[in-house]
């Protein structure tokens, strides 16, 4: 009976695995259009900055 426990244990624990993995992958696709419909959105607005070389000190600003 021992061997089936533990086998029983190591499938339970294979599926909490694919579960959480899946999840992950589903949250992160989520958050990933999130962020590309906020970049497309600041790009159709105009907010996007281009950053130009101040000639006194060599640093790039927005502006």
């Amino acid at each position: 009976m021992p061997p089936f426990i533990a086998f029983a244990g190591v499938l339970g624990g294979l599926a909490v695995v694919r579960w959480a993995y899946r999840a992950a992958q589903r949250v992160n696709q989520e958050l990933e259009e999130l962020r590309l419909a906020r970049v497309a959105e600041a790009a159709r607005s105009g907010e996007i900055q281009t950053l130009r070389r101040d000639p006194v000190t060599g640093t790039y600003r927005p502006g």
